[in-house]
């Protein structure tokens, strides 16, 4: 919700400078992930549970712009549907967040973390296999008061005591919350998920109008960055349930791409980087290195755990 109040803001402002009159009213969806958080995002099927709703509200023309996290977004959409603007990236850092731990590796052994994101499981696991990992969903304020933070609207957690937690810090930031942020997690070493800090627009193809004044909101830079990263996910075939990131940085114009195909326990970690002008091109040569380099073989596996 504040992603989409933040749009109407840019829209209307943007309006504004080019004299045209726009109302902008927000439809709230509730979508299957924010409904069940009883359950990991996995054993949801984990690609689109937090927008196929929002889908089905543009394309049966309930609404005409939907606001998505780009990272929860599948890389293969319903016909009739594209992104129209790829705004500013915030930081695509992942961050820890800890009751008592000075940072991440002060974290002493045996200390319990909660995510519900395999990729980020699988990382924790990988860089500190000491540490326990258990399932945590729940809103932002939600995981904040598992471990520990006071803050407004965290609905009650009943599970097991957390010691920390890892998130996106584009959230915190969003909502206010950076000052609970431990440590922030270089993108060297826990690379983010595909698209993580960037607000996609996304609007039905045949609707010029919308789709032209959404534009005016969009980022080369972020358009660039999401290509390279959602194309090395399509590749791959993977979705936000499986344990993969991307990160795209730049020099020039030329974009660098780092990806990375992780087994869910950790232990094994594919990783690689690929360079050049054209994002497609990047991100598929990269998602080919991969996959060739043993990622498949990785896949294959989870996908026969996750039946």
């Amino acid at each position: 919700m504040w992603q989409t109040a933040h749009v109407a803001t840019r829209l209307k402002q943007m309006a504004q400078q080019q004299k045209v009159d726009l109302e902008v009213q927000i439809v709230p969806i509730v979508t299957l992930g924010d409904r069940v958080t009883d359950r990991p995002l996995s054993a949801l099927g984990g690609t689109a549970v937090f927008t196929k709703e929002i889908e089905n509200a543009l394309l049966n023309n309930e609404c005409d712009m939907a606001v998505h996290s780009l990272k929860d977004l599948a890389t293969e959409m319903p016909d009739g549907l594209h992104i129209a603007a790829y705004l500013p990236r915030e930081d695509p850092r992942d961050v820890f967040v800890s009751r008592d731990a000075t940072s991440f590796d002060a974290l002493p052994a045996g200390k319990m973390i909660g995510t519900s994101s395999l990729r980020r499981a699988a990382m924790v696991k990988n860089v500190r296999p000491d540490l326990e990992v258990v399932s945590l969903r729940g809103n932002v304020p939600t995981r904040l008061g598992a471990v520990g933070k006071e803050v407004a609207d965290a609905r009650p957690y009943d599970g097991p005591p957390l010691d920390g937690t890892i998130m996106a810090a584009a959230g915190l930031k969003r909502l206010g919350y950076q000052a609970h942020v431990t440590d922030y997690l270089s993108p060297a070493r826990f690379l983010p998920a595909p698209g993580q800090g960037v607000i996609a627009l996304q609007t039905r193809s045949d609707d010029a109008e919308t789709s032209t004044f959404a534009e005016g909101l969009n980022c080369d830079r972020s358009q660039m960055a999401a290509v390279a990263e959602r194309t090395f996910l399509n590749v791959v075939e993977g979705g936000c349930r499986l344990p993969i990131g991307a990160f795209s940085m730049f020099s020039g114009d030329a974009v660098e791409l780092m990806g990375v195909i992780l087994s869910l326990d950790g232990t094994r970690m594919v990783t690689g980087r690929q360079e050049g002008s054209d994002a497609v091109r990047v991100g598929k040569q990269l998602a080919r290195e991969l996959l060739q380099n043993g990622g498949q073989d990785i896949l294959n596996e989870i996908n026969q755990e996750l039946k």
